[in-house]
């Protein structure tokens, strides 16, 4: 057991402290229940886009961040933490549920994107009827649970998955002394912040206005609409020599993407230190457990959307209260997995047996895992079929579709300068052996690569006999992992959206919501096992918060309500309105 494992207890001891001083000092204020949930830490999760660990705390002495090298300093920083994807959709999913995207037909970018190139319907991921999302299980005890602002899941929210999830989600709008699960989410780093004409998203600037919800209102809501760049910080001198990886060239064009990135870096360091000065506002920086990270590796050609590390590994720095363990490093293998069963376990909650990761780090804690398991298939409308595992020095790729190169004309990757670049060059014959690599017409159907002394995956080493065993046990590393998760990389599409649907043609509905009254309670049920239940007051707009039901509700004759019920994956049932007046 490491040395932060074996800290838990410490850092959950002086959480304790600290909240049984707030409880006492509300004890007239607070009920007995308000109490209890008093006890449990409050969490915030800091999360941004597309970067690969290219930070201070990382060895990338590029440029500075104070605030993440602050958090570092303070914090315990990860060194080996990897997401299941390349991409952000199947990336969320797995964080969302605990699972891997290929286990519940979330893994194609997106289910419900570029069905006049695929010919395939709209569809949605279905995890097992007894999952929910990690919120609503922090909500069902207790916890005030927001989400600021996207969500990308592969699925639909259940209403009644977080208290509020949208532009004006924040922790102040809970009740006294309830602890919160807060995901914060920074979109400045985005792929799409490279495009030209360059600026930042202007939805971003939220970030610096706490929780003013008429300034908030007054900004742009649609992501794309940008400052132009005559109006964007220049955070980032020009001229710096950024470090430019060997799969892409170096040009003027490439080396002004590299500035972008940095830029778009520097500016999130800003939200974020808005955001967390928030927290100190509040009194809240020492009894919060801070974590950050980005949704999957970089945002440059031949990073996002690969299994390579460039696309998978990520940066990740956890804050405890206090600053335990302040200033250390953790090389244990974490998956994207993991989080959600980790966080259950830090609030004191019960991990659910569907769940596919592992506690890494509270009370019901496993043994380290010895494997990073990846996957790849579908790209907008392009499809490929990729499976990946990894130990801490070697990782294994299977290939399913050998007969096709890596690189997919993505429409949206192309309007990056830097691939334009990278396709100018390839059409005169300009690229290097390591740049044209990843243009190739064929793959090899099976990869090995000694990450020790091949970071950037570019040599080859499977068929070196030096290397059998390894292959070997990896080999049945990913064989044992494809079984135990259901996931058959053979299956096509169109047949993994009827398994799915259960061999219909049509996405399956949720039953709607069935009320009865009695002993002047509502008592509300849906035949369709997995259905989540939330309601709200049948004259609320819709920005008004759903309740999520978990026991019958009081009513009167003056009461009336708006009830739905929705299984993760299916569509939502029909709405049903409680009024006994009527």
């Amino acid at each position: 057991m490491s040395r932060i494992q074996f800290s838990y207890k410490v850092i959950m001891a002086g959480v304790l402290l600290f909240c049984a001083n707030t409880v006492f000092a509300e004890a007239k204020k607070e009920n007995d229940s308000k109490k209890s949930s008093a006890t449990k830490p409050n969490i915030l999760w800091l999360v941004l886009e597309d970067m690969s660990p290219i930070i201070e705390p990382y060895g990338d002495k590029t440029i500075k961040t104070p605030t993440i090298t602050e958090l570092a300093n303070q914090g315990v920083t990860y060194t080996n933490v990897y997401s299941t994807s390349g991409v952000c959709a199947p990336s969320r999913a797995a964080i969302a549920l605990g699972m891997y995207p290929s286990s519940v037909g979330a893994n194609n970018m997106r289910t419900t994107s570029n069905t006049e190139e695929t010919g395939l319907p709209k569809y949605e991921a279905v995890p097992p009827a007894s999952a929910k999302m990690l919120s609503q299980y922090l909500r069902e005890h207790g916890y005030y649970t927001t989400n600021n602002l996207k969500t990308d899941y592969q699925f639909q929210a259940p209403k009644g998955a977080w208290d509020e999830s949208g532009p004006y989600a924040h922790w102040r709008n809970r009740k006294a002394g309830q602890p919160f699960y807060a995901v914060v989410n920074f979109t400045t780093t985005h792929e799409s912040g490279l495009f030209e004409p360059y600026g930042f998203r202007k939805i971003e600037s939220r970030h610096y206005f706490s929780d003013d919800r008429k300034k908030i209102a007054q900004l742009p809501q649609h992501h794309a609409v940008k400052s132009s760049e005559a109006d964007t910080p220049v955070l980032v001198a020009k001229d710096l020599d950024f470090p430019i990886p060997p799969y892409l060239p170096d040009t003027p064009i490439v080396r002004r993407d590299l500035w972008k990135m940095y830029n778009n870096l520097a500016e999130t360091d800003n939200q974020i230190a808005a955001v967390l000065q928030q927290l100190k506002d509040d009194g809240l920086y020492d009894n919060t457990i801070i974590m950050f990270y980005s949704d999957h590796g970089g945002p440059l050609p031949r990073q996002k959307r690969l299994v390579y590390d460039s696309g998978l590994q990520v940066p990740f720095i956890i804050r405890y209260p206090n600053a335990e363990n302040a200033g250390e490093k953790e090389d244990q293998l974490v998956s994207f997995v993991d989080f959600a069963p980790t966080l259950l376990s830090l609030a004191g909650i019960d991990i659910p047996a569907h769940m596919q990761g592992r506690d890494f780090l509270g009370a019901q804690q496993t043994a380290e895992r010895k494997y990073i398991h990846a996957a790849a298939d579908r790209f907008d409308g392009f499809t490929d079929v990729i499976r990946a595992v990894r130990n801490k020095r070697f990782k294994y790729i299977r290939n399913y579709r050998p007969e096709q190169g890596y690189y997919l004309p993505v429409a949206y990757r192309e309007k990056i300068p830097t691939m334009q670049e990278l396709l100018r060059l390839k059409g005169e014959n300009k690229l290097t052996a390591e740049q044209s690599l990843w243009f190739r017409e064929k793959k090899d159907p099976e990869e090995l690569f000694d990450l020790a002394n091949d970071p950037h995956e570019i040599n080859n080493i499977i068929d070196d006999p030096k290397y059998a065993k390894v292959v070997g046990e990896l080999r049945a590393e990913m064989d044992r992992w494809l079984v135990d998760i259901n996931d058959d990389p053979r299956v096509s599409e169109s047949q993994l959206i009827k398994d799915l649907w259960s061999e219909s043609n049509t996405q399956p509905v949720t039953q709607a919501p069935k009320l009865i009254v009695k002993n002047g309670k509502l008592y509300i049920s849906s035949s369709t096992p997995g259905a989540v239940i939330s309601y709200q007051s049948s004259d609320a707009d819709e920005s008004s918060a759903w309740q999520l039901y978990q026991h019958p509700v009081p009513v009167t004759a003056q009461t009336s309500l708006k009830v739905v019920a929705h299984r993760i994956g299916y569509r939502e049932s029909a709405p049903v309105v409680y009024n006994p007046i009527h």
